[in-house]
């Protein structure tokens, strides 16, 4: 009797006729009080309608001590004499009683959670799982709304959607959602089967549904899909402070509930590293960031360094190279939290609940740079084995970017003080042209390009205006402009004029790219020279595949002028075309770089109007001119180099400059010092005259002695007296040393002595000597 089934009989009219002893267990009513009865009489709730058409369900009967007890029915009709129902045979299974059938053992003990629901959504089964999930036993959620049983969430509301559409459609889905249940108590990620049931004619009498916690597979997921995401947003920029922040933003709030960067001092600067590190290591922290705003459970501010001792974390993961992970109860990790809470007592309350930590070292090529810590204190999932991987794995990846901008901002450093050591700190002093300067390096993640500019003084008073541009960016362009800023310099030494100088530089940068390889390497650049007469008022110039200069007039007009760029340097072989100009003393020429005028997103003719009209600006000083320039042809953001050299032309008068055409005659020589020693006294200048004389005497000799006609001297008083005397011949004089009995061949060494410097240069006709004495200052 013990394991008696539950069992009542109904007639035709719903009056009770059996009753057995099982459903007097059941229902605490005896068969006496039962039989003769209304079936009605025993049901706390009417049955739903489609439970009764199906004859089984779940319905709700009244227990004789007043409580409701919720029971699976099944009927079957008991037949009459004619076939007709007579009445039915009503069997019911006590919730939590073992299952009789193989098919419901399978059900019933599931390792995943298992329901089912009738079409409006009302329990009729669950599974063990189920009720665990649930955490309540079946039989207090049999027969109730599912709405019921759950909170209203979003998620709930997903649940139920999905229940309704395969009741209404019989059509089978499946349901992924990431949230709690009432008896977790954190959120799991659940993937939910549900599909119809059908009675023997195909209607859709209830819902089955099987629900896979599927959490493990999901941070599997997450950690992949935080994997992509931190390989394509962290490194965007080659800055180890914006590499250090894009690591954070990844972190927080996916990861951890606060995340910190801290790097070692050499990482910042310019330092090698060090040896080893020591037992307690010194980080500054570069970047942090939490779920709360403000972040104050931060102990150290952003810029901050922070000794941290031996036995903590992240002093033990730099020391180990591993992720560290350390958890609440662990003495470590007590003890840390203590010590950041006597540091910044203020983030006290905000690091309660604090309960897991990772620390992981940032290396990349074998250096450790610094330490990436996560901490959790609202998630409560505890950081485990799979996390220290993700940590690693994701730290890996950053330090490699924190390395790369190391370097990078490094090399920038580098390149720039190469560039600046030789680029002319201040222009030598001169009269004949009043210059300004501007060299803005590039802030692009291509680095410090090969722009140079330069002002060399030439013999007569004249002057060389040189600006260029190498090919590449970085050492080695940097180191590249310097070897062509050093031969521009030798060769304009040489006082060639702007064609052939350039002629001879393409040849020059056609060895260097030679020697850089077996072939020709990719190493070029560009260039123009251009040479100002201040006594004639010239400007002899050649470019080198580099933009013409603006001209700015003295009446204000400015335009590019008009001249054959030539092949870059390093084309070799084509012929560079010199163009030469009057200038009005006054005027501006206006050299630079193409980073000043070419940009992906310029237009090149609009950007030198630009510069035209700039030019033309109203500006008290060259020094305003240049900042006026700059401000209105640059944008924002220049992707590249700019150099720019403003010149404003000064001319030297007829009273500064005294000529005379020498017949060549030695007689003549002593007519030459005459007239030179008369033109000194004109000038105030009788202290110069005794060395003069001298220079004068030696130099005409020497030329009509060795030179040819036409012989010429002049003298040009500028900030130092120039003398210089012109012949006919191309062969340029040299110092020898004479021996005691020689009669000659001491003239030149006398010069050099007497004056400051001399030199000679060839001419269209021939050559000139020319030797410069100091002037005392006015």
């Amino acid at each position: 009797m013990e394991h008696a089934p539950a069992a009542a009989i109904v007639d035709a009219r719903g009056i009770v006729t059996g009753w057995s002893e099982g459903a007097r267990r059941l229902t605490g009513f005896p068969a006496e009080e039962a039989v003769g009865r209304a079936v009605r009489d025993l049901v706390a709730e009417e049955p739903p309608g489609e439970a009764v058409a199906a004859l089984h369900g779940t319905a709700v009967l009244r227990h004789r001590d007043g409580s409701s007890v919720t029971l699976a029915l099944r009927a079957c009709a008991v037949l009459g004499e004619g076939g007709e129902p007579a009445g039915y045979m009503i069997t019911a299974e006590p919730p939590g009683d073992p299952e009789p059938t193989l098919a419901g053992q399978a059900f019933q003990q599931a390792a995943m959670s298992m329901s089912v629901f009738d079409t409006r959504q009302r329990y009729l089964r669950l599974n063990d799982v189920a009720c665990r999930v649930m955490g309540v036993p079946e039989e207090v959620l049999l027969g109730r709304h599912f709405p019921e049983s759950v909170e209203d969430a979003e998620h709930s509301r997903g649940f139920l959607a999905h229940l309704r559409q395969v009741a209404e459609t019989g059509r089978p889905t499946r349901y992924e959602s990431y949230a709690g249940a009432p008896a977790l108590n954190r959120d799991h990620a659940w993937t939910t089967d549900m599909w119809p049931l059908r009675d023997a004619s195909g209607e859709v009498h209830a819902v089955a549904l099987a629900a896979f916690d599927s959490t493990e597979q999901y941070w599997a997921r997450e950690r992949l899909a935080l994997l992509n995401e931190a390989a394509a947003c962290i490194g965007t920029t080659l800055d180890v402070v914006r590499t250090a922040e894009e690591l954070v933003e990844l972190l927080v709030p996916r990861y951890a509930d606060f995340a910190s960067v801290d790097l070692l001092d050499w990482v910042l600067g310019a330092e090698e590293r060090p040896a080893l590190l020591e037992a307690d290591v010194v980080l500054r922290r570069v970047a942090h960031g939490s779920v709360t705003e403000g972040t104050p459970e931060a102990a150290v501010h952003v810029g901050e360094t922070d000794i941290y001792p031996s036995f903590s974390p992240p002093a033990k993961a730099l020391r180990s190279g591993r992720a560290v992970v350390s958890q609440a109860g662990e003495p470590d990790f007590m003890r840390w939290v203590a010590e950041r809470n006597a540091r910044a007592p203020a983030g006290r309350p905000h690091r309660r609940g604090v309960h897991s930590l990772v620390a992981v070292p940032l290396r990349a090529r074998g250096t450790t740079l610094g330490v990436a810590v996560g901490v959790r204190i609202a998630n409560p999932d505890d950081y485990g084995g799979d996390d220290a991987v993700l940590a690693e794995e994701v730290a890996s990846r950053a330090a490699v970017c924190i390395d790369n901008a190391r370097r990078f901002a490094r090399e920038r450093t580098t390149a720039l003080a190469l560039q600046n050591s030789l680029l002319p700190r201040g222009l030598p002093g001169q009269a004949v042209v009043e210059v300004a300067h501007r060299y803005l390096p590039s802030g692009s993640l291509v680095g410090i390009g090969g722009d140079w500019f330069d002002v060399i003084p030439l013999s007569g008073s004249r002057v060389a205006l040189v600006v260029g541009d190498v090919v590449g960016h970085g050492i080695p362009s940097s180191a590249t402009m310097g070897r062509l800023c050093t031969a521009v310099r030798t060769l304009a030494d040489v006082d060639l004029p702007p064609d052939e100088l350039l002629t001879h530089l393409d040849d020059l940068v056609t060895h260097l790219a030679s020697d850089e390889s077996g072939e020709a390497a990719e190493l070029g650049a560009t260039c123009l020279y251009a040479v100002y007469d201040p006594v004639s008022r010239r400007l002899n110039l050649a470019a080198a595949g580099h933009p013409p200069p603006a001209l700015l007039l003295p009446d204000g007009t400015a335009s590019l002028v008009p001249m054959t760029a030539g092949p870059p340097l390093g084309v070799g072989g084509l012929p560079f075309e010199a163009t030469e100009l009057e200038l009005p003393e006054g005027s501006v020429v206006a050299l630079y770089t193409d980073g000043l005028i070419e940009d992906r997103d310029r237009d090149v003719d609009h950007a030198t109007t630009e510069l035209c009209r700039a030019l033309a600006a109203p500006a008290d000083t060259l020094e305003t001119l240049c900042d006026t320039v700059l401000k209105a042809v640059l944008p924002e953001e220049p992707s590249d180099d700019v150099a720019l050299l403003l010149a404003r032309t000064r001319a030297l008068g007829e009273d500064r400059v005294a000529t005379w055409d020498i017949t060549p005659d030695p007689e003549r020589v002593a007519a030459a010092r005459q007239a030179a020693t008369e033109q000194l006294t004109a000038w105030g200048l009788d202290e110069a005259a005794f060395v003069t004389e001298l220079v004068v005497s030696e130099l005409v000799t020497n030329a009509i002695r060795y030179g040819a006609p036409p012989v010429q001297l002049r003298l040009i008083r500028d900030r130092s007296l120039i003398c210089e005397v012109s012949d006919g011949s191309s062969t340029s004089p040299h110092l020898r040393r004479a021996h005691a009995f020689d009669e000659g061949g001491r003239g030149l060494l006398l010069v050099a002595q007497l004056t400051q410097r001399w030199g000679s240069r060839q001419t269209g006709r021939g050559k000139t000597i020319w030797a410069e004495q100091t002037l005392p200052p006015v």
